[in-house]
């Protein structure tokens, strides 16, 4: 039977360029950051991640549901926003209810929105009931304006 290789133990991987606990965590700070600031390979004007896409993103956080204070994006009403290479907008949305009170006049506003961001020749919205919409859509900030964290 061959002989088994001895166990490595922690006490014996010495680094000669240790590093203090200071310049470990400004360091993996700063891979951190850039890792969360950098955009996607492929993102230019339009597709996701794109410019374009960003823009619209924003104008839709600037609508708020009548009911909730919060904006419709953070809420999880908007489940998808896809910019095609004419600069087309799709944006795929719900609503907390199909009785929703707004359910007439939210996905027009939602439409008018997306339609004035420039750059974006034409946008239309689709509103889907499936999946339903549920208080797991929101973001953890939604969820703290409202007092559910």
């Amino acid at each position: 039977m061959p002989e088994k290789p001895p166990r490595a133990r922690v006490e014996d991987a010495v680094d000669p360029d240790e590093e203090s606990a200071g310049e470990k965590l400004s360091r993996k700070r700063d891979y951190l950051d850039g890792f969360l600031k950098k955009k996607p390979e492929s993102a230019g004007e339009t597709g996701a991640g794109g410019a374009l896409q960003e823009a619209v993103i924003a104008a839709l956080k600037e609508i708020y549901d009548p009911e909730i204070p919060v904006n419709i994006y953070d809420l999880g009403l908007i489940y998808g926003v896809e910019v095609s290479e004419d600069k087309d907008v799709i944006v795929t949305m719900t609503l907390t209810t199909p009785h929703c009170p707004v359910a007439e006049s939210m996905p027009a506003e939602v439409e008018i929105r997306a339609g004035s961001v420039p750059g974006v020749r034409d946008a239309e919205v689709n509103l889907v009931w499936d999946p339903p919409w549920g208080p797991d859509k929101m973001t953890d900030e939604a969820r703290l304006e409202l007092g559910m964290l």
